[in-house]
């Protein structure tokens, strides 16, 4: 990818302050992104002489931010983690850079603080979690402050209804990303991701928390979606072994009597059931999971509960590419899409809505056009 083949920018900053550090080159991207997990970006900024190896060499690992910019939208956002200063038998420097969004500093931050959330909305636990990461309290400000933690992550007001009490305890070391998942997992949960913007009245580049109960979802009108037309090729995997009819959640394991053999939490009436599912034919098939710091047969129930609804029966979970134009807006993550295709396959057509969990983009170079792989959910 060259700057002057390309509509993209990858723009360098300071990750606390947020000031611009240098706009370089960057080839060979590919960048991802996903509701409720870290996306990536990798790619390769080109070294030709040492006048762009002094601007370089201002990228540091682990307190530098990069955004990829398209037109005058921002795409991405994240921190730079790693990088691979290379040079080939010509002689020809470049240094390769592996990024990941910003809830990925969420995985490199453990909470080192008694925290007791008692009913309290879900969705603002989640606020407060993030909230005591960047400032060390979760009481708007006031109180001891914890430096260096702030990356400019700001917050909504969005609230689920649904109230629960949680505690984590200094000297657990649990990891903030690990808590947040574990508390979205819960039945009736909630997404979470961090989307970047520029706010359009300063211009200002946003990293915004965005919280949503059951789901995340922007937009107000459908995306419509055709093929022929906007859509190269799909793809529609069903996958029975990821999927089951039963689920159970088991806990922390039990080392209060030592003279007793150890063996996780569960109770007899853990299992959920598809009894739906089983009604019209579907084999009993059991899914189970682990959550050894969960004491709680109340939560155990209630993840088993979220995973057989996440995982009946088969798993699909659709995936098209499209041709990136004006009619693709750069807000995908939760955003509806009405997918029309016509084919052999779909002969009578195909009209239906999904909505956007997860973003592949690929710039254009060497002929190809941009293009983005979009991952589908049933909306």
């Amino acid at each position: 990818m060259t700057t002057t083949t390309t509509p993209y920018r990858a723009i360098f900053c300071d990750l606390r302050s947020d000031d611009t550090i240098d706009i370089l080159p960057l080839r060979d991207v590919t960048v991802d992104d996903y509701i409720g997990k870290p996306g990536s970006l990798s790619g390769t900024v080109p070294v030709p002489d040492a006048a762009i190896a002094a601007r370089v060499r201002r990228i540091e690992e682990g307190r530098t931010a990069v955004y990829l910019q398209r037109g005058n939208d921002l795409w991405w956002g994240g921190i730079i983690w790693t990088s691979t200063l290379q040079s080939d038998d010509r002689g020809v420097l470049s240094l390769g850079i592996q990024a990941a969004t910003f809830e990925s500093y969420a995985g490199r931050r453990r909470i080192r603080d008694d925290l007791n959330f008692r009913d309290k909305d879900q969705l603002v636990v989640a606020r407060k979690l993030w909230e005591h990461l960047q400032t060390g309290t979760v009481d708007d400000g006031s109180g001891p402050t914890t430096a260096g933690g702030d990356i400019g992550v700001t917050y909504g007001y969005e609230t689920s209804g649904l109230n629960r009490s949680v505690a984590y305890r200094d000297g657990d070391e649990t990891v903030y990303l690990e808590a947040l998942d574990a508390l979205a997992a819960l039945e009736n949960g909630f997404e979470h991701h961090i989307g970047v913007y520029r706010d359009p009245v300063t211009g200002e580049r946003v990293r915004r928390l965005r919280l949503g109960s059951p789901r995340i979802l922007i937009g107000s009108t459908d995306l419509v979606l055709d093929r022929p037309g906007t859509i190269l090729s799909y793809s529609f995997p069903r996958d029975a072994t990821r999927g089951g009819t039963t689920a159970r959640a088991r806990g922390a394991t039990d080392n209060t009597n030592q003279a007793a053999e150890s063996r996780p939490l569960y109770a007899d009436a853990d299992v959920a059931v598809g009894d739906t599912l089983i009604a019209a034919g579907y084999p009993r098939v059991d899914l189970t999971s682990d959550h050894n710091d969960v004491a709680s047969t109340t939560i155990l129930r209630s993840l088993a509960n979220a995973e057989l609804t996440e995982g009946a029966g088969a798993v699909v979970i659709p995936e098209i590419s499209v041709r990136l134009d004006g009619l693709v807006p750069p807000a995908l993550l939760g955003r509806t899409v009405r997918l029309r295709i016509t084919d052999e396959w779909w002969t009578e057509g195909l009209d239906t809505r999904y909505r956007i969990v997860g973003v592949k983009v690929s710039p254009a170079q060497r002929g190809r056009p941009d293009t983005a792989e979009l991952y589908l959910e049933e909306a």
